[in-house]
């Protein structure tokens, strides 16, 4: 890996010229353009989503990727295992132990494919299976190979995704946007990837109704099941409810989902906040259950309606039968 150049813009000085955050979506719609004639409309989102997702994990790390650095070397030196240290010093549920960043990749341009891949790698490993479930390689490769890795890059370190600039339930709202619009371009079903979050509101409240009291004692801890998870709306609407009813109370949010993309978003959103990513699984609810065992407090979804099951109604049979 070539040396890039260390100094960046202030975080201050970069949120001040972000774009408004209701115009994120469309923003990030914007690179489309520079897609266009390389790729095909219902192939946006292999690269649009996964680089959504590096940006938002990109500004989450970047207050403490200093105290990560220092940390790296220090427990190294000691021979000790960094990874308890390195999660304490970035204060979220992963890291990344790379000195590049979005913006740092800009600095060498002959070298960005090379690396990306280097900075991709450096994350911890849960961050680095949301990236393999988006097939994230594939894309780097190719829009290398198109003269567009540069650009596709450039054009989201532009974008401020921190949570104070754009908060988690904001992010939620543009992901959600994002695949509703791409599911539309390839002629998907809607309702396979998006549930407005009005309809999701609506839901948890009659989801919690009954149980609003209990809700309200200090240092409750509940659980909550979504087994067609999505990018993970249902889960968050339910997690900022309850923190409205009570900011004391804790939400454990499980959840499996069959769709890659839909999955790794759900996870990098988790990851963020600060929920336990081992309790997201990827597959299909009813023919591979990640949690055969496991009981909730609470359970919502959104099937996937008028979608064909024959290809798992050998499973579904013979679990009704026993």
């Amino acid at each position: 890996m070539t040396n890039v150049p260390t100094a960046v813009a202030s975080a201050a000085t970069a949120r001040a010229s972000a774009p408004p955050t209701p115009n994120l979506s469309a923003f990030i719609w914007s690179v489309a353009d520079l897609l266009r004639g390389d790729y095909r409309q219902s192939e946006y989102g292999k690269v649009i989503l996964p680089f959504t997702v590096l940006r938002r994990l990109d500004c989450v790390l970047e207050p403490t990727k200093a105290a990560v650095l220092a940390e790296l070397e220090k427990r190294t030196k000691a021979g000790l295992n960094p990874e308890p240290f390195l999660l304490k010093a970035a204060d979220q549920s992963f890291y990344n132990t790379s000195k590049l960043d979005l913006r740092t990749l800009l600095g060498d341009q002959d070298h960005i494919a090379e690396n990306l891949r280097s900075y991709l790698q450096a994350f911890s490993p849960a961050v680095r299976d949301i990236f393999e479930r988006f097939d994230f390689h594939t894309q780097i490769d190719r829009l290398d190979k198109a003269g567009l890795l540069y650009l596709v890059t450039e054009k989201f370190a532009t974008i401020d995704l921190h949570p104070d600039v754009v908060s988690n339930a904001q992010m939620g709202t543009v992901f959600e946007e994002l695949i509703r619009r791409f599911a539309e371009l390839s002629n998907e079903t809607a309702g396979e990837h998006f549930t407005p979050r009005e309809v999701i509101r609506l839901m948890v409240n009659l989801l919690f109704i009954e149980d609003d009291e209990a809700l309200t004692k200090p240092g409750v801890v509940r659980s909550i099941y979504d087994p067609t998870a999505g990018t993970g709306g249902m889960l968050s609407v339910a997690g900022e409810h309850l923190a409205e009813i009570n900011p004391e109370a804790r939400l454990v949010m499980l959840g499996q989902e069959l769709n890659d993309e839909s999955y790794a978003i759900c996870k990098a959103d988790m990851l963020i906040k600060g929920q336990d990513v081992s309790n997201i699984f990827a597959g299909n609810t009813l023919s591979n259950d990640g949690l055969p065992a496991t009981k909730f407090d609470y359970m919502l979804s959104n099937p996937p309606f008028g979608v064909e099951w024959k290809k798992i109604e050998k499973e579904v049979r013979r679990e009704h039968e026993q």
